[in-house]
């Protein structure tokens, strides 16, 4: 409701006021000169919760999986000499269509160009990689510019807003009569469009008349929360579903219609190969990345099979693939849509039901008993994420990132609740992302939290170790070791034929030492016997965590990735397919 009689209120205060009424709960972010003037009023004004950190990347990490779990933009905050640092979290929200509200707090407006310290244009830094970057420039400004940068940052595709204040307008005072939110834009998606109706009953008779169809959904189904709709539409025309790997969870992963993951970054032979032999593919939520298609190879000559593409961005719809019906809108509102559709013109169908079941266990079962000879020292990580996955309760969230640490639980773990269980960093890919992502889901959630990182990753976020164990939440880090730069070096040797890896390589870290510094409860696997029972004392441990596995490089044990299995054929080298 709108407040009309005039309050005078500073800079800081109407930024608060302006927050708690679009209902945030929890800021992300780090302490700088240049944002004293908004932590005094924080302090004794606002009961939003600040998470400190100890690194501004690792905070841009966090506010990035805080609004993934939680379905609400996240607040990011980064004083200017750290503005810089929070370009990886912006980066992966940005390509992951995840909105967050960006503050960066700096030095007056022009004194930049008097080479002022910290001195930077923000705004021009972060216009690439955010739907708008603007700067408050006065007080008053503020309740519009804030109530602009929830709604551009939910609406349409989301994405993140930056917003640039300059130390001034924290003290600035004015006479608001504006501080009221717009409660459509504390969440996201703000508004489901429906795609064009016509449009929609022209896929319905592509997938009616198909022989072999498949729905191929990403992360877009998540967002959007399409999983009801996506599975009745699925069950009504007996579609199999597989999913991109940020797109997994969107329907159960035993459902009897679930593909799993497909592509090149957790898709098993079994799952690449039915999407491979369709006639029919039905895009939903993907931007058809490299790695969600084995580098666009996944479905075999383009032209022999129809394609149908659905995404709330009219950009990334047909954009790799020929489509024969494009649609723009919402998943889950056209997906209801579509049902609706069928229900009327069709009230009779009847399809041939299909289980995939069997097919998968056969799969996950050929995986697990396969025993392949690990190298002297390591314990293999299809056995790690075999025992989580016999374990991992309903209410946890497994976070993971680009390496040994992500690509074997994508394959192996099974999403057995529809949602946002299962996160990873798979539209840029960066180092360092599981860890921070860990810290913000266990704010996001009530549940135990599983972080896979490696120790290539981990060398990034050290520091936050000493947040996760300061934020007393249940957080088990699980450290796959193998002292390398393991995606790097299967890459050099597998693919290029480089005969050392000299880049790749580094020195051994006594991490178990290091995470008891921190406080953390250690545990280090060095039997397939001992997996089960360390990881279930970890989960079971309300607070912080932290388990080491050595595991062989990737160039030794071949993991899920198809280019890179072709090339151990070839070679002859030992593989998981």
């Amino acid at each position: 409701m709108n407040e009309t009689t005039p309050t005078a209120l500073n800079g800081a205060q109407i930024i608060l006021k302006m927050l708690e009424l679009h209902g945030v709960k929890h800021v992300f972010g780090l302490p700088g000169e240049t944002t004293i003037g908004w932590y005094k009023e924080w302090r004794e004004h606002s009961d939003i919760e600040y998470v400190l950190t100890r690194d501004e990347r690792t905070a841009s990490y966090a506010a990035e999986a805080y609004a993934k779990i939680t379905g609400r933009p996240c607040v990011l905050e980064a004083p200017s000499p750290g503005v810089t640092h929070c370009s990886p979290g912006i980066t992966e929200a940005y390509l992951s269509s995840v909105p967050v509200i960006f503050f960066s707090s700096d030095i007056p407006i022009n004194q930049d160009k008097k080479h002022g310290l910290t001195g930077v244009d923000q705004s021009a830094l972060y216009d690439s990689i955010c739907k708008e970057s603007f700067v408050l420039t006065n007080a008053k400004d503020i309740p519009f510019l804030l109530r602009r940068a929830f709604r551009v940052a939910t609406s349409g595709r989301p994405a993140p807003v930056h917003i640039r204040v300059p130390i001034n307008v924290f003290h600035e005072e004015a006479e608001i009569t504006d501080l009221y939110a717009e409660s459509d834009y504390s969440v996201y998606p703000a508004h489901r469009p429906v795609a064009d109706h016509s449009k929609i009953k022209a896929a319905v008779e592509v997938l009616l008349a198909a022989e072999k169809p498949v729905i191929v959904c990403g992360q877009g189904g998540l967002i959007s929360k399409a999983t009801d709709a996506l599975l009745e539409l699925a069950e009504l025309l007996q579609i199999p579903v597989g999913t991109t790997t940020p797109g997994k969870g969107t329907i159960p992963e035993n459902h009897p219609l679930a593909l799993r993951v497909i592509g090149g970054r957790g898709g098993m032979e079994y799952s690449n190969r039915y999407v491979r032999e369709a006639d029919t593919v039905f895009f939903i939520g993907t931007n058809t990345d490299s790695a969600a298609t084995d580098h666009w190879k996944l479905y075999g000559d383009p032209n022999a099979k129809t394609f149908m593409h659905l995404d709330i961005a009219e950009a990334h719809v047909g954009n790799n693939f020929p489509v024969k019906i494009g649609l723009v809108g919402d998943a889950r509102a056209s997906l209801e849509y579509m049902v609706e559709i069928i229900k009327a013109d069709h009230p009779t169908l009847q399809r041939d039901e299909i289980d995939l079941n069997p097919i998968k266990k056969t799969a996950l079962d050929k995986v697990f008993n396969s025993n392949i000879p690990m190298p002297e020292g390591t314990v293999s990580p299809v056995k790690l994420s075999q025992a989580l996955d016999k374990i991992l309760p309903a209410n946890a969230i497994v976070t993971s990132e680009p390496g040994v640490s992500a690509i074997y639980p994508s394959a192996l773990l099974t999403i057995k609740e529809a949602g946002r269980r299962y996160i990873t960093n798979y539209s840029m890919g960066a180092l360092g992302y599981s860890v921070p992502a860990a810290l913000g889901a266990s704010y996001a959630s009530d549940g135990p939290i599983i972080s896979f990182t490696g120790d290539g990753s981990f060398g990034f976020v050290m520091g936050d170790m000493e947040t996760i164990r300061r934020s007393n939440k249940n957080v088990t880090v699980i450290l796959t070791r193998n002292d390398a730069f393991g995606w790097i070096r299967g890459e050099a040797l597998l693919l290029d034929d480089v005969d050392e890896p000299w880049s790749t390589d580094f020195g051994s870290v006594n991490y178990i030492k290091l995470a008891e510094a921190f406080g953390f409860k250690t545990a280090r696997i060095t039997s397939e016997d001992d997996i089960e029972a360390i990881l279930q004392d970890a989960i079971d441990h309300p607070g912080a965590s932290f388990i080491e596995m050595m595991v062989p490089t990737q160039d030794k044990i071949i993991p899920f990735v198809p280019n890179w299995v072709r090339a151990a054929k070839a070679k002859n080298l030992p593989y998981f397919e």
